[in-house]
């Protein structure tokens, strides 16, 4: 997708992801995928020692998990105690508040050398050790701040960034109010559970905005299509490449990502401004 040719490990990594993007959900392997993802922006670090540190890190979980009767008979409050244990007790992660903003955050090689991350980053790690130990667990589309839901006898929602912290419904819209102002109430919407790929999603549209930020605008689409490697029929994200590619003056690109965009969103108000750009950019064209 892009103009100039990727290095070879970059180019594998993207062949990763558009496999990723064919898989059904459930079949998607998030640390693996994650990886992948980091891979592009350090392609410099060692990508298979940040995949053995994901199997060490299930190892943990695993071995932990068997060892607490609790736990393995499904108290979900255990559960979130065990998994804190091991990945901020163990192997040592936190949130960082201090460089919150930092890219690092968002890259999980960068996270795993650091030891310090975004909410969503953490959460990929504490998904990953749930799913090696077979205890049900989800993101939560909650705004503002990723948190998890562990599931099994009871529910438990986890603040990964504050070190695994169990938050009750009162913590929750003290949480809420934090990051989404003093007028937000809690409602279903707020802890939508959220599947693999959405997570993905998350974790990129973090680098996304950032770059968007500091006015990187070839990096923010690279990030974009990057994403939609691994979720081809997200309407919205084609959208957005299509408006990168028009402020680059690629216009062919913009017209074939608006055109797709078309495709999978035909119907509503942006796909009507949709239509009235793409009337424009095929004449600039002409």
């Amino acid at each position: 997708m892009s103009e100039a040719g990727p290095a070879p490990g970059v180019a594998e990594a993207r062949a990763a992801l558009s496999a990723i993007g064919t898989l059904p959900d459930a079949e998607i392997d998030l640390g693996a995928a994650a990886l992948q993802l980091a891979r592009i922006d350090a392609p410099g670090l060692d990508w298979r020692a940040g995949a053995e540190h994901l199997t060490a890190l299930a190892r943990e979980a695993v071995q932990a998990a068997a060892a607490d009767r609790a736990a393995d008979d499904g108290d979900a409050e255990r559960r979130r105690a065990v998994l804190a244990e091991v990945i901020h007790g163990r192997f040592g992660y936190g949130g960082d508040g201090e460089t919150y903003d930092d890219l690092a955050n968002a890259n999980l090689l960068r996270v795993m050398e650091r030891r310090r991350g975004l909410p969503v980053a953490l959460g990929i790690l504490w998904l990953h050790a749930a799913e090696a130990a077979g205890w049900e667990a989800h993101g939560l589309d909650f705004p503002g701040h990723f948190l998890l839901a562990l599931a099994g006898r009871g529910k438990v929602v986890v603040d990964v960034f504050a070190g695994g912290q169990a938050l009750d419904a009162r913590a929750l819209r003290a949480t809420l109010k934090r990051f989404a102002g003093d007028q937000a109430e809690l409602g279903p919407d707020s802890l939508a559970p959220m599947d693999k790929r959405a997570v993905l999603l998350r974790l990129q549209n973090n680098i996304k905005v950032r770059r968007l930020r500091d006015g990187d605008l070839p990096g923010a689409l690279d990030c974009t299509e990057d994403m939609l490697r691994i979720a081809p029929e997200a309407a919205a994200l084609w959208r957005e490449a299509g408006l990168m590619h028009q402020r680059l003056d690629r216009i062919g690109a913009a017209i074939a990502a608006l055109e797709r965009f078309l495709v999978l969103a035909p119907e509503g108000l942006q796909a009507l401004r949709v239509r009235v750009l793409l009337e424009d950019l095929r004449q600039r064209l002409n």
